[in-house]
Protein backbone atom coordinates (compact mmCIF):
# COMPACT_ATOMS: atom_id res chain seq x y z
CA UNK A 1 0.00 0.00 0.00
CA UNK A 2 3.04 2.65 0.91
CA UNK A 3 4.34 1.68 -2.45
CA UNK A 4 1.10 2.51 -4.43
CA UNK A 5 1.27 5.76 -2.65
CA UNK A 6 4.87 6.53 -3.07
CA UNK A 7 4.12 5.84 -6.86
CA UNK A 8 1.05 7.67 -6.81
CA UNK A 9 2.87 10.60 -5.47
CA UNK A 10 5.97 10.33 -7.83
CA UNK A 11 3.29 10.32 -10.92
CA UNK A 12 1.70 13.33 -9.65
CA UNK A 13 2.35 16.35 -11.91
CA UNK A 14 4.82 18.51 -9.61
CA UNK A 15 6.86 21.92 -9.75
CA UNK A 16 9.08 21.38 -12.86
CA UNK A 17 11.84 23.76 -11.29
CA UNK A 18 12.63 26.51 -8.81
CA UNK A 19 11.85 29.11 -11.62
CA UNK A 20 8.35 26.98 -11.88
CA UNK A 21 7.83 27.63 -8.41
CA UNK A 22 8.36 30.87 -7.79
CA UNK A 23 6.18 32.12 -10.58
CA UNK A 24 3.52 29.97 -9.28
CA UNK A 25 3.69 31.35 -6.01
CA UNK A 26 3.65 34.87 -6.81
CA UNK A 27 0.57 34.30 -9.36
CA UNK A 28 -1.04 32.48 -6.79
CA UNK A 29 -0.53 35.20 -4.18
CA UNK A 30 -1.14 37.92 -6.99
CA UNK A 31 -4.64 36.31 -7.22
CA UNK A 32 -5.20 36.11 -3.79
CA UNK A 33 -5.27 39.79 -2.16
CA UNK A 34 -7.35 39.65 1.35
CA UNK A 35 -8.24 36.34 0.80
CA UNK A 36 -6.63 33.44 -0.24
CA UNK A 37 -8.13 30.75 0.80
CA UNK A 38 -10.23 29.79 -2.15
CA UNK A 39 -7.19 30.52 -4.76
CA UNK A 40 -5.19 28.92 -3.40
CA UNK A 41 -7.16 25.22 -3.10
CA UNK A 42 -8.45 26.42 -6.87
CA UNK A 43 -4.96 26.76 -8.06
CA UNK A 44 -3.13 23.62 -5.63
CA UNK A 45 -5.66 21.40 -5.97
CA UNK A 46 -7.70 21.71 -8.97
CA UNK A 47 -5.56 23.72 -11.73
CA UNK A 48 -2.06 22.05 -11.21
CA UNK A 49 -2.94 19.35 -8.64
CA UNK A 50 0.27 19.36 -6.43
CA UNK A 51 -2.03 18.29 -3.95
CA UNK A 52 -5.20 16.02 -3.65
CA UNK A 53 -7.87 18.11 -1.35
CA UNK A 54 -7.52 15.50 1.27
CA UNK A 55 -4.14 16.20 1.03
CA UNK A 56 -4.82 20.18 0.96
CA UNK A 57 -7.09 19.75 4.49
CA UNK A 58 -4.17 18.59 6.28
CA UNK A 59 -1.83 20.85 5.02
CA UNK A 60 -3.63 23.86 5.31
CA UNK A 61 -4.29 22.56 8.55
CA UNK A 62 -0.31 22.58 10.07
CA UNK A 63 -0.39 25.97 7.74
CA UNK A 64 -3.05 27.44 10.40
CA UNK A 65 -1.43 26.20 13.59
CA UNK A 66 1.71 27.52 12.78
CA UNK A 67 2.71 30.82 13.30
CA UNK A 68 2.61 33.55 10.26
CA UNK A 69 0.23 33.82 7.85
CA UNK A 70 -0.78 30.26 6.64
CA UNK A 71 -0.99 30.70 2.83
CA UNK A 72 3.08 31.56 3.40
CA UNK A 73 3.04 28.52 6.29
CA UNK A 74 1.30 26.46 3.57
CA UNK A 75 3.84 27.74 0.44
CA UNK A 76 6.97 26.83 2.56
CA UNK A 77 6.16 23.23 3.37
CA UNK A 78 5.21 22.88 -0.12
CA UNK A 79 8.24 24.45 -1.34
CA UNK A 80 10.94 22.38 1.23
CA UNK A 81 8.40 19.35 0.28
CA UNK A 82 9.70 19.27 -3.67
CA UNK A 83 13.16 20.99 -3.21
CA UNK A 84 14.07 21.11 0.59
CA UNK A 85 15.28 24.48 1.72
CA UNK A 86 16.00 26.31 -1.70
CA UNK A 87 12.70 25.48 -2.76
CA UNK A 88 11.14 26.84 1.06
CA UNK A 89 13.16 30.15 0.18
CA UNK A 90 11.85 29.87 -3.86
CA UNK A 91 8.57 29.54 -2.64
CA UNK A 92 8.37 31.78 -0.12
CA UNK A 93 10.00 34.86 -2.51
CA UNK A 94 7.42 34.22 -4.43
CA UNK A 95 4.79 34.92 -2.28
CA UNK A 96 6.24 37.51 -0.65
CA UNK A 97 7.91 40.03 -3.30
CA UNK A 98 5.55 41.63 -6.19
CA UNK A 99 2.34 41.53 -3.04
CA UNK A 100 4.75 43.58 -1.25
CA UNK A 101 6.20 46.24 -3.94
CA UNK A 102 1.84 46.53 -4.75
CA UNK A 103 0.87 46.96 -1.52
CA UNK A 104 3.89 49.94 -1.00
CA UNK A 105 2.46 51.09 -4.27
CA UNK A 106 -1.66 50.85 -3.15
CA UNK A 107 -0.96 51.94 0.69
CA UNK A 108 0.53 55.17 -1.64
CA UNK A 109 -2.04 56.03 -3.22
CA UNK A 110 -4.75 54.65 -1.29
CA UNK A 111 -3.73 57.66 1.59
CA UNK A 112 -5.51 59.89 -0.43
CA UNK A 113 -8.55 58.67 -0.72
CA UNK A 114 -8.86 56.67 2.49
CA UNK A 115 -11.37 58.88 4.27
CA UNK A 116 -14.18 58.63 1.24
CA UNK A 117 -16.92 57.10 1.50
CA UNK A 118 -16.87 55.35 -1.86
CA UNK A 119 -13.56 53.82 -0.63
CA UNK A 120 -14.69 52.64 2.74
CA UNK A 121 -18.02 51.32 0.79
CA UNK A 122 -15.48 49.13 -1.40
CA UNK A 123 -13.39 47.65 1.15
CA UNK A 124 -16.85 46.73 3.23
CA UNK A 125 -17.94 44.98 -0.56
CA UNK A 126 -14.64 43.32 -0.76
CA UNK A 127 -15.13 41.99 2.67
CA UNK A 128 -18.32 40.22 2.11
CA UNK A 129 -16.51 38.95 -1.59
CA UNK A 130 -13.86 37.12 0.58
CA UNK A 131 -15.85 35.75 2.72
CA UNK A 132 -18.10 34.36 0.16
CA UNK A 133 -15.14 32.50 -1.37
CA UNK A 134 -13.76 31.21 1.78
CA UNK A 135 -17.19 29.95 2.77
CA UNK A 136 -17.54 28.43 -0.70
CA UNK A 137 -14.64 26.54 -0.60
CA UNK A 138 -15.23 25.27 3.02
CA UNK A 139 -18.30 23.57 1.48
CA UNK A 140 -16.68 22.00 -1.07
CA UNK A 141 -14.07 20.50 0.55
CA UNK A 142 -16.68 18.97 3.20
CA UNK A 143 -16.41 15.80 1.13
CA UNK A 144 -12.75 15.11 1.17
CA UNK A 145 -13.59 14.87 5.57
CA UNK A 146 -15.68 11.62 4.89
CA UNK A 147 -12.16 10.01 4.62
CA UNK A 148 -10.44 12.03 7.28
CA UNK A 149 -9.70 9.56 11.02
CA UNK A 150 -11.74 12.96 12.64
CA UNK A 151 -15.00 11.32 10.63
CA UNK A 152 -17.05 13.79 8.94
CA UNK A 153 -19.49 14.22 12.45
CA UNK A 154 -16.89 14.69 14.96
CA UNK A 155 -15.62 17.44 12.53
CA UNK A 156 -18.70 19.14 11.96
CA UNK A 157 -19.14 19.68 16.32
CA UNK A 158 -15.83 21.09 16.29
CA UNK A 159 -16.88 23.38 13.42
CA UNK A 160 -19.71 24.35 15.41
CA UNK A 161 -18.48 25.02 18.58
CA UNK A 162 -15.52 26.88 17.15
CA UNK A 163 -18.36 29.20 15.85
CA UNK A 164 -20.35 29.80 18.77
CA UNK A 165 -16.84 30.02 21.16
CA UNK A 166 -15.77 32.58 18.42
CA UNK A 167 -18.80 34.41 16.54
CA UNK A 168 -21.22 34.47 19.71
CA UNK A 169 -19.19 34.10 23.07
CA UNK A 170 -16.32 36.17 21.82
CA UNK A 171 -13.78 33.36 23.54
CA UNK A 172 -10.26 34.75 22.39
CA UNK A 173 -8.94 32.19 19.46
CA UNK A 174 -5.85 31.12 21.60
CA UNK A 175 -7.83 29.81 24.15
CA UNK A 176 -10.23 28.01 21.57
CA UNK A 177 -7.56 26.63 20.13
CA UNK A 178 -6.19 25.58 22.90
CA UNK A 179 -9.03 23.75 24.13
CA UNK A 180 -10.84 22.54 21.24
CA UNK A 181 -7.30 22.34 19.44
CA UNK A 182 -6.49 19.68 22.30
CA UNK A 183 -9.40 18.19 22.32
CA UNK A 184 -9.47 17.45 18.27
CA UNK A 185 -5.46 15.83 18.69
CA UNK A 186 -6.58 13.64 21.28
CA UNK A 187 -9.75 11.95 19.60
CA UNK A 188 -7.38 11.99 16.30
CA UNK A 189 -4.48 9.93 18.25
CA UNK A 190 -7.15 7.71 19.83
CA UNK A 191 -8.76 6.60 16.12
CA UNK A 192 -5.55 6.47 14.84
CA UNK A 193 -4.10 3.90 17.56
CA UNK A 194 -7.51 2.19 16.55
CA UNK A 195 -6.74 1.97 13.05
CA UNK A 196 -3.18 0.64 13.51
CA UNK A 197 -4.72 -1.89 15.73
CA UNK A 198 -7.36 -2.79 13.40
CA UNK A 199 -4.58 -3.38 11.04
CA UNK A 200 -2.35 -5.54 13.38
CA UNK A 201 -4.87 -7.62 14.06
CA UNK A 202 -6.21 -8.10 10.47
CA UNK A 203 -2.38 -9.14 9.54
CA UNK A 204 -2.03 -11.72 12.72
CA UNK A 205 -5.22 -13.20 11.59
CA UNK A 206 -4.01 -13.46 8.17
CA UNK A 207 -0.45 -14.99 9.20
CA UNK A 208 -2.49 -17.71 11.28
CA UNK A 209 -4.60 -18.04 8.52
CA UNK A 210 -1.74 -18.59 6.50
CA UNK A 211 0.21 -20.94 8.37
CA UNK A 212 -2.52 -23.87 8.71
CA UNK A 213 -2.82 -23.45 5.25
CA UNK A 214 -1.40 -26.90 4.02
Amino acid sequence: MNLAMNLDTAARPRPHSLSDLFWSMTWLALQGFGGVLAVVQRVLVDEKRWLTNEEFIEDWAVAQILPGPNVVNLALMIGDRYFGFRGALAALAGMLVFPLLIVLAVAALFASVADLPTAKGALKGMGAVSAGLIAAVGLKLVGALKENVMTLGICAVLAAMTFVAIAILRIPLAWVLLVLGSTAMAWAYRQLGVLADQSGDGKTGGEKTGGKTP
